[in-house]
């Protein structure tokens, strides 16, 4: 499998959750090229998987991610699989984690044409600096590691001869 994991951050915890599922990928027999978002300008065409992150600030996705997918509609549309997620909630709140999962909706639905196998929302982590008190960290790394494994095994089922068809969505 050859998968291209791509992200959007201002302050590194997407890029650190990036690497968590480019390293689960690897770890699953998959070829995995890691780049931020805003370098990824070579064609996806023929990848088997494209997984693309971004944060979510004040309702918005990270503009490289929008970016991301302007650049590469022709084959995200073409049939690459695309695997979405979005670094939201620094805070257990139930509440929060809707709103985040909305925005990161909201985000997607702006493009139609975006069909993603998979779509999740992880826990953020307070940029450093912002707080006096102790930093919150809500990313869970086993959950983030066993999300990337569950995509792979999206991807590779789409690949098979007979399998899915590979735009067909999910939910995941």
């Amino acid at each position: 499998m050859d998968v291209l994991v791509a992200y959007a951050t201002k302050n590194g915890s997407t890029r650190e959750v990036a690497e968590a599922i480019a390293a689960a990928l690897h770890e699953h027999a998959a070829g995995v090229e890691l780049r931020p978002a805003s370098q990824a300008r070579e064609s996806p065409a023929g990848r088997d998987l494209v997984v693309l992150g971004g944060a979510l600030y004040s309702g918005r996705w990270h503009r490289d991610a929008h970016r991301f997918l302007k650049r590469h509609r022709r084959e995200l549309t073409a049939g690459v699989p695309l695997a979405v997620f979005g670094m939201g909630p620094r805070t257990g709140d139930e509440e929060a984690w809707r709103r985040s999962r909305a925005q990161l909706d909201r985000a997607l639905a702006k493009r139609s044409w975006v069909n993603p196998v998979a779509v999740a929302v992880f826990g953020g982590v307070d940029p450093p600096g912002r707080t006096k008190r102790e930093r919150r960290d809500m990313r869970d790394w086993d959950a983030i590691r066993d999300w990337a494994r569950q995509v792979l095994e999206q991807a590779r089922r789409r690949a098979e001869p007979g399998g899915p068809p590979r735009s067909r969505p999910a939910d995941g």
